[in-house]
């Protein structure tokens, strides 16, 4: 059994953060495991409050893991402040995980601002030189390379710039822009596009947080990196069709649509 870690924020309405990263590694075939970064008191609607997690808690959950059980893949979300991101930059420096997935969550799909600003800094200055590979999406893009994406130019370009950050590849997620949300690799070499069809559904809460734990499973079984991100890409989007209507706000993906319809099948 290979293992994935999740490092990032839990989300009590089930959706997004640890939840899903957790739901994504079950049903993606591998073991998972948590440490949590912060609370967040949230729903489909909002997030009411959010309480970072003591520095020296999430240095012992790190340690606490590591130090027991072989770690196939880490995959980091929410890292709110410049201290959380510090630490775990220093744990992750100390055990040299061969795969680091990193999704620089920023904003939750309410609005809310899920990375303090001065954290920017520091998440760009010591996490992203330790990725595999980020995730960003275009406003995520756009904060931390200071350009304006509107264009497949822009896209080349953004990559090119995050590229040069330290990861040793890139990401860009394109549902942003308009027309299909078509995402673009740039591995310091070649660009790789993974073409999408636009789903319509306000059922889109966690869909980032799932992608990146889906490509952290596919790298922790092994998969090349372009097989990985291909079928992270078939998973999230199966998930959004068949998502769920929960709420009153932007309910979640269905994380386990395969095994909840294959169990309906077994029973008829």
């Amino acid at each position: 059994m290979k293992t994935a870690l999740t490092i990032a924020g839990s989300d009590s309405g089930g959706g997004a953060g640890i939840q899903a990263d957790l739901k994504t590694f079950s049903a993606n075939g591998v073991f998972g495991m948590s440490v949590i970064t912060a609370i967040t008191a949230q729903n489909t609607v909002e997030v009411r409050s959010v309480q970072d997690i003591e520095i020296n808690i999430i240095k012992d959950q790190i340690e606490a893991v590591f130090d027991d059980i072989q770690v196939d893949a880490v995959k980091i979300g929410m890292l709110s402040s410049s201290e959380t991101v510090s630490i775990v930059a220093d744990r992750l420096n100390h055990y040299s995980p061969k795969v680091i997935v990193l999704d620089p969550v920023m904003v939750s799909k309410g609005g809310h601002h899920l990375l303090k600003e001065q954290a920017i800094e520091a998440l760009k200055a010591k996490m992203l030189p330790l990725a595999t590979v980020i995730t960003p999406n275009i406003p995520e893009a756009e904060v931390l390379t200071g350009m304006t994406i509107r264009t497949v130019e822009d896209m080349e370009q953004a990559c090119k710039n995050l590229y040069k950050l330290g990861p040793k590849a890139v990401l860009l997620k394109g549902g942003h822009l308009e027309g299909e949300p078509n995402d673009l690799l740039w591995d310091g070499q070649n660009f790789t596009w993974f073409n999408g069809r636009r789903i319509e559904t306000k059922n889109t809460h966690g869909t980032g947080c799932t992608l990146s734990s889906a490509i952290a499973a596919g790298l922790a079984k092994g998969e090349e990196l372009i097989v990985a991100i291909q079928s992270a890409k078939n998973y999230i989007s199966i998930a959004i069709e068949h998502s769920l209507v929960l709420g009153n706000g932007h309910g979640p993906t269905n994380h386990f649509y395969e095994l909840y319809n294959k169990a309906k099948m077994e029973e008829r």
